[in-house]
Order: C-alpha cells, then sequence, then structure tokens
C-alpha cells in the first residue's frame, strides 16, 4: 500500500474501525512492562515509559492507569508527512464536543476517544468521509 498524502483523498478514504473493548493509558516510570501483558503502544518519554494496554489487562497487572477510552483505527493508509488531515479530523471530533489522544504508527492513524463516546466518533467520522466529493 502507497501512503496517501492527498488530504481530499485522504478524508474521502477514512474507513474508520472501532475496536471492541475499553483501553487504557498506564505510567510505569523507569520500569518495562510486567512479563506477558499485552501492550498496545508503548513509549518511552524522558519522566518514564507509557503504556496502552486493555483496561482488564492493566486490572490483573494492578497498574496504576488514565484515561478508560475507545480505539478506533482509520483504515486509509495515510503519509506519516500527510498535511491537514489529523486536523480534519480533530475538528470534526470537536464539534461534536469528543477529545481525542491520537497515536500515528507506520500505516494508520489510531483514535483513542472516551469511553461510551466510540460510537459517536465513529458516526461522525464516517459522516466526516460521506461529504467528501467522490474521487472516483
Amino acid at each position: 500500500m502507497t501512503p496517501e498524502k492527498d488530504l481530499g483523498r485522504l478524508l474521502a478514504s477514512i474507513e474508520p474501525e472501532l475496536h471492541p473493548g475499553t483501553y487504557v493509558f498506564c505510567a510505569l516510570g523507569d520500569d518495562e512492562p510486567p512479563p506477558g501483558l499485552a501492550v498496545l503502544m508503548l513509549f518511552r518519554e524522558s519522566e518514564g515509559v507509557t503504556v496502552v494496554v486493555r483496561a482488564e489487562d492493566a486490572r490483573s497487572a494492578e497498574l496504576a492507569c488514565a484515561f478508560p477510552c475507545e480505539w478506533i483505527t482509520l483504515g486509509v493508509g495515510s503519509d506519516l508527512a500527510a498535511v491537514g488531515f489529523l486536523a480534519e479530523i480533530m475538528a470534526r471530533l470537536a464539534a461534536t464536543s469528543i477529545g481525542a489522544n491520537v497515536v500515528s504508527a507506520f500505516r494508520h492513524d489510531h483514535l483513542f476517544v472516551p469511553a461510551g463516546r466510540g460510537g459517536e466518533a465513529l458516526a461522525a467520522l464516517e459522516d466526516l468521509q460521506r461529504a467528501q466529493p467522490d474521487r472516483g
């Protein structure tokens, strides 16, 4: 898949997918994740390690966590240097009073929205995609 840079084609091809379950962000200090913990995302900051995991996995591992959220993957393969795409996504969510934590990975962008708001966020993104001119 060739990563897409064109804003119009990106917006017309969002294809958001809401994953089942609730996820949380956990601060581990300088520690590594516990063995066997299924880590969705790991980021090392100067203050320590942050992981994103399923809420039930965090409870089982007795981790202190924050921001119970739902995970949406944007199916379009966006170029890491694409300009304006996430600004449009975030503006649409902001218009519905939904905040999001955005993680851009190599192939896709991922949104973590407050738990209980995933369906609303998904609908807003699908509306944004439908509103784009036919680029067939």
